[in-house]
């Protein structure tokens, strides 16, 4: 039983994060980083964020499992047995952080039988939330806990710009085909760069249109914002226009895939003769 509604609760465990990621953050002299197995760097701001975020979960939901980027490995058997999980990236865009650039993240979500139906995305260094649950809607949360309902935004043929959303990283050959195909076809485009799932949150607080992401992700890098866009009407999809699950395979990496704001526009009639 919850002791709190689900969206307090994660609003809660998100800001207390952020401030545990700030404590390493604010620190002077360049900050410590190790290398996991993949070779991804981790910090002791992602294993503070980490426990405290799990203990939280855990006092909240004891039934309901987690499954953290810095959790434990957990079997692929046991993981798929799971209807009902929270997903967590205690710190999304660790690279960002390293840099100070403020482009990172917390990233808490709720997923049942697939899809992520309630999430929190945290940014610690300007304290703002975007907030999401399927069915009930979005919203964008600033510092001082003021709510502000958003939606993603609709698409029509010949508005002025088509707005992209491209990552600072990973961005590639592809994605300028694709962007090239959204020119020809539609127009002028307008393309943001930023780091992190807050590049989802853009298309649902009505910022962007589309974010195609080919280059490889994590279902925990994605999960929250992917409620948050879904709550605001957007969709994800991968790269043959299904929408993007959760747990349904052995890996955990996600596919290649396309977030949209307006997901009744035709963008796969578009996108998919560039993509194939």
């Amino acid at each position: 039983m919850w002791k709190e509604t689900q969206l307090d609760a994660l609003l809660r465990i998100g800001i207390s994060a952020g401030k545990e990621i700030l404590s390493v953050y604010n620190q002077s002299g360049d900050i410590d980083v190790t290398l996991k197995d993949d070779n991804s760097p981790l910090t002791e701001a992602d294993r503070l964020a980490h426990q405290l975020i799990v203990a939280e979960l855990q006092e909240l939901t004891p039934d309901i499992p987690i499954l953290s980027e810095e959790s434990a490995e957990t079997s692929v058997q046991q993981r798929m047995d799971w209807s009902q999980f929270w997903i967590v990236d205690p710190l999304d865009g660790t690279k960002e952080f390293i840099k100070r650039n403020g482009e990172f993240t917390v990233n808490i979500a709720l997923i049942t039988n697939g899809v992520p139906e309630l999430g929190i995305v945290h940014v610690p260094v300007c304290g703002m939330n975007y907030l999401g649950q399927v069915g009930a809607g979005a919203w964008k949360v600033n510092p001082e806990g003021e709510f502000k309902e958003i939606s993603a935004p609709r698409f029509s043929l010949g508005q002025s710009v088509v707005r992209v959303v491209a990552s600072r990283s990973h961005r590639g050959e592809l994605v300028d085909k694709l962007i090239a195909a959204m020119e020809s076809e539609l127009g002028p485009t307008e393309v943001v760069s930023m780091g992190s799932s807050l590049k989802i949150c853009l298309l649902a607080e009505g910022k962007a249109d589309i974010y195609p992401r080919l280059a490889p992700t994590s279902e925990w890098d994605t999960a929250a914002a992917h409620a948050v866009l879904i709550a605001a009407g957007g969709e994800i999809y991968d790269t043959s226009f299904k929408t993007l699950t959760y747990n349904q395979k052995e890996s955990i990496l996600n596919p290649h895939f396309i977030a949209i704001a307006d997901p009744k526009f035709d963008w796969s009639s578009l996108l998919l003769p560039s993509l194939n």
